[in-house]
């Protein structure tokens, strides 16, 4: 919805910049900007390897008008709010769970249960839409041509339709195998797409949430992820510069960690992404990939020649390489201290060669063998 704190929050996590401000529709254009995936492991493998650059994994946050009801039949920005949604991979869903008379709510009160049901109903009648089209080029095909890919199709329709008209959303259907898997993707579908649902709440309520997010929680019901926030302190702690002023501000705050750190964390992981590493004297890196992804796919990201030639994958494991790090002396380390520590984990057999088959794991720290 308009006036939740998506900008705010987005100018906290990305390298973009959103203008924000006490008005419905603030936001027109969508802001894009990138951010970088916190991830400690990479900063004790860069401390090990002391290496020339370290590159951390990044994540593409989009900052999008709000919505209001009516915006599947064009209300407000409506239909330019649901095609930004269909180009992203994942929603993060923000809802305003704190009380500010000095801030304008679009329906006149606080109720984020009653937010989320009118942005996931207006996605589920645009879904809907979509649904009954692709039925209406399908249906003959699948009845009177015989067409086989049309049946299939029709059929994975016909669920999506269901659960639609009942006022749930198409991801609660679930694929039966790789193929309807693959269809479902062709189809670009608002609600199919995994959600978190951000708690945007006042700082006093930023440790264990409140009444408005207890209200959240029962009605998500285990249908999508929950991270509660304070995006306005969350401001604050991005401006400030030393990192010890920053952890002082979060411990007077009663936490751990910034909401942020968590929130691109949990984004990362709603995508069903994961995270390789390259460990050496010239650089440490973090990597993207996906879920099951075999060791080809995984060298194809650092290059595509890596994949095409793939010969074999060295794999060490993230604790395995610290543990080893830990256990030399500075005289050990001297010098390539990344090397060294491969040589030793390859001496006592704790670095396994891997083929095409091999399932990289979260934490791998990898070294591609290939011939073009």
């Amino acid at each position: 919805m308009p006036n939740v704190g998506k900008s705010t929050l987005f100018n906290c996590v990305s390298s973009g910049k959103a203008q924000s401000a006490n008005f419905p529709f603030c936001t027109i254009e969508p802001n894009v900007g990138s951010t970088n995936v916190p991830d400690k492991r990479l900063e004790v493998l860069a401390d090990i390897c002391q290496p020339k650059r370290t590159i951390p994994a990044t994540v593409e946050i989009v900052d999008i008008a709000g919505l209001v009801k009516g915006a599947s039949h064009g209300e407000g920005l409506g239909n330019q709010f649901l095609a930004n949604i269909r180009e992203c991979d994942a929603i993060l869903h923000v809802l305003r769970c704190f009380d500010d008379g000095n801030i304008v709510h679009v329906d006149g009160s606080v109720d984020p249960v009653r937010d989320m049901g009118v942005v996931d109903t207006e996605l589920q009648i645009k879904d809907l839409e979509t649904v009954e089209n692709r039925i209406k080029k399908v249906e003959k095909m699948a009845t009177t041509g015989g067409d086989k890919e049309a049946k299939k199709l029709l059929a994975l329709l016909l669920r999506y339709r269901e659960v639609l008209l009942q006022g749930r959303s198409c991801r609660e259907v679930v694929p039966e195998n790789a193929e309807e898997e693959e269809m479902a993707k062709q189809l670009y579908l608002l609600t199919n797409k995994p959600v978190m649902y951000v708690c945007n709440v006042d700082e006093a309520s930023a440790v264990s949430g409140n009444a408005y997010v207890d209200a959240v929680r029962e009605a998500v019901a285990g249908s999508g992820e929950i991270l509660v926030l304070a995006a306005r302190s969350e401001a604050e702690i991005a401006e400030i510069e030393e990192y010890e002023d920053r952890q002082m501000f979060l411990e007077e705050m009663g936490l751990s960690e910034s909401g942020v750190v968590r929130l691109i964390q949990g984004a990362y992981k709603l995508l069903g992404l994961r995270t390789f590493f390259t460990a050496g004297a010239d650089e440490c890196r973090a990597w993207t990939i996906c879920a099951g992804d075999k060791a080809p796919r995984a060298a194809g990201v650092i290059h595509t020649d890596f994949e095409r030639g793939f010969i074999r994958a060295e794999v060490i494991k993230y604790d395995d390489f610290v543990s080893c790090a830990r256990g030399m002396s500075a005289d050990e380390l001297r010098g390539d201290a990344g090397a060294r520590v491969e040589s030793a984990l390859r001496a006592s057999g704790r670095l396994a060669v891997e083929g095409k088959d091999y399932v990289v794991q979260d934490g791998d720290i990898m070294h591609f063998l290939f011939n073009v």
